[in-house]
């Protein structure tokens, strides 16, 4: 059976469109094209992966030589209809769309009512309606709400100090409104937008936040949803995705006991991937992860157990593969996805890491030093890369800027 991986960044923006001739903004194409060929890292043995040849070919050759990498590359003029299973980075109905009309057979492809379906499984009002199955007992803490319209989000932000309201659908930083307790004309007009395209709107009080993670499962789609690791990550302020910390299960673990115990941990574990199983186990076939977080709470921690249901491949999943697969064990280190707003300006940044942190490896794995996971070149505005050490390093040796996606 033929497979084939692709990469569409743009999916929870395809998600809140909800169109099937949408065309998602520049920068998001830039993205999808830059770091097409990251699926390498993460796709099963014989996979092809979509991807142009310009200058993705020549670095896949080359990463074959140093590492066992068992995907091939195939563009888009190349895609046939002997395709018989897709793995995209999430579905959504523009990418079925643009999957017909480069010939793959539709009956490969998941049925309209199915991604109907996907989209409000990936609604955040399932996480509203998961967290407080997931609050086992004293040691987990949050509140999340669901509000339907413009008076609940006033009387909802008037009774915070500080409070994040959120889109229902939305890309990593997006969709998101901070507020300091005054329901402000331009808040009430964002709440009554987004309630009358996408039926409501999520809200949350802001937390004092120690620890951003994540537990990754998978699905079967015949019912079973089974934990594949933790995902320790670094978020801006803003809320947009940083990056994530490259380090042993055990190890984030260990980590995260530092502030709530391990009990509480395994216990999350085991009920989350009941619910899950129960709520997406015969709808969803892929990866999926649920972010948490460690917060203060009075002269202790505590855990927040659902923030969001991510129901699509993530950067989590992506980190742990990275680590499990291609990284020495004991060693720990940094995976990001970087934006630079000038060309060349990534291509500098490459030339800087090389010299600084020098590649080392042993069979197959990386020991120490930079390695890109993604070709880079003058035009080049998106960077996967990872950086390995023998101990965690200082977030200032990390060069670069943050990105949503």
């Amino acid at each position: 059976m033929k497979k084939l991986c692709l990469f569409n960044p743009d999916h929870d923006l395809a998600l809140a469109n909800w169109d099937a001739s949408y065309m998602s903004p520049a920068s998001a194409r830039k993205m999808a094209d830059d770091l097409a060929l990251l699926p390498v890292w993460y796709a099963e043995e014989g996979t092809s992966v979509l991807a142009p040849s310009a200058y993705n070919l020549a670095f896949l050759k080359e990463m074959q030589q140093l590492f066992p990498l068992q995907a091939s590359l195939v563009t888009e003029a190349e895609v046939f209809s002997g395709i018989r299973a897709l793995l995209p980075w999430g579905w959504n109905i523009s990418l079925r769309k643009k999957l017909l009309n480069l010939g793959i057979a539709e009956e490969v492809l998941p049925s309209l009512d199915r991604l109907e379906r996907l989209r409000l499984l990936s609604h955040r009002r399932q996480a509203v309606e998961l967290l407080p199955r997931l609050q086992l007992d004293a040691s987990f803490c949050g509140e999340s709400v669901y509000l339907q319209d413009t008076e609940q989000c006033r009387l909802f932000v008037e009774t915070k100090d500080r409070c994040l309201l959120k889109a229902p659908w939305s890309g990593s930083g997006k969709g998101l409104n901070w507020c300091k307790g005054v329901f402000t004309p331009q808040i009430e007009g964002w709440c009554a937008r987004l309630i009358d395209g996408q039926g409501g709107v999520i809200g949350e009080p802001i937390y004092n936040k120690v620890e951003d993670f994540a537990m990754e499962f998978s699905s079967d789609g015949q019912g079973q949803v089974r934990f594949v690791g933790y995902s320790l990550f670094r978020a801006t302020e803003s809320g947009a995705y940083d990056g994530n910390w490259l380090m042993a299960d055990e190890e984030v673990g260990c980590h995260l006991s530092a502030y709530v115990s391990v009990s509480a941990l395994h216990r999350l574990q085991s009920r989350l991937a009941e619910e899950l199983s129960s709520r997406y186990g015969t709808s969803y076939e892929g990866y999926l992860g649920v972010d948490m977080m460690v917060v203060k709470v009075g002269a202790g921690c505590a855990l927040h157990p659902c923030v969001e249901v991510n129901l699509r491949m993530n950067m989590g999943v992506v980190a742990r593969l990275l680590y499990d697969r291609f990284v020495v064990p004991g060693r720990t280190g940094f995976f990001q996805i970087l934006y630079f707003s000038k060309d060349g300006d990534a291509l500098c940044e490459h030339d800087k890491m090389k010299a600084d942190h020098p590649l080392i490896l042993e069979d197959g794995r990386v020991s120490s030093g930079y390695l890109p996971l993604v070709p880079i070149h003058k035009r080049s505005r998106y960077v996967a890369r990872m950086v390995i050490a023998d101990k965690m390093l200082e977030p200032s040796l990390l060069h670069g800027g943050a990105t949503s996606f």
